[in-house]
């Protein structure tokens, strides 16, 4: 028990340069507080305890405004910064190393029975306030970007923005002139259109005068 606490602590150290001692996260962090009760309530929800689980689980949300369903599956090292609005369903499962930001949502369409929730791979960072609806995979070493609405699959190794998510990169190469800060609109895409429209007039243009 205290390995892990140690080891929560150390991933709140690492990740957050406002964290300034071992003392504050274990006592003021919502998001430590909140992935410590999850793991109570996780407890007597596999052993069958449900109202003690999902007592559990309430109280966390009136302490830390994060609301994890107790059967939800967490990996190690995982980290909720700030925390408040923070939703994360019944069969969602989240690997190691994976990043939530303040107003994330894990959730389900209302569409799908059984298997509802996304599945988060390993070493995945979600933005403030993105949502993450449905039962498929976010793969691992993605990033989605604060504010996007993902609807389906995301493969490893991607970035993804905007509502509905797009991937705008992948293992490190633009597949998209756009980026995590400009969201897609009617305009943005209007004017990719464009610029790809005046590249292949330049090429045009290029093979004329050679001839």
């Amino acid at each position: 028990m205290f390995d892990r606490m140690k080891e929560d602590i150390k991933t709140v150290k690492m990740r957050d340069p406002a964290a300034t001692s071992s003392l504050q996260i274990l006592l003021l962090y919502p998001g430590l507080k909140a992935i410590r009760m999850h793991r109570r309530a996780n407890f007597f929800y596999r052993h069958h305890w449900f109202f003690i689980a999902r007592w559990i689980s309430q109280r966390c949300v009136k302490k830390t405004g994060i609301e994890i369903h107790p059967a939800a599956k967490i990996g190690k090292r995982f980290f909720i910064d700030h925390g408040t609005g923070v939703v994360i369903g019944e069969t969602t499962e989240i690997g190691d190393d994976v990043t939530l930001y303040q107003g994330v949502t894990l959730g389900g369409t209302g569409k799908d029975v059984g298997k509802r929730h996304p599945t988060i791979g390993n070493n995945v960072m979600i933005g403030a306030g993105a949502k993450v609806l449905g039962p498929f995979k976010v793969g691992d070493n993605s990033r989605i970007a604060a504010g996007a609405v993902v609807l389906e699959e995301i493969p490893p190794d991607s970035t993804a923005v905007g509502v509905p998510a797009r991937i705008v990169r992948r293992a490190g190469q633009k597949i998209d002139c756009l980026d995590q800060v400009h969201m897609p609109d009617p305009v943005s895409l209007k004017i990719c259109a464009l610029e790809h429209k005046i590249e292949q007039l330049e090429k045009k243009l290029q093979e004329i005068g050679k001839e």
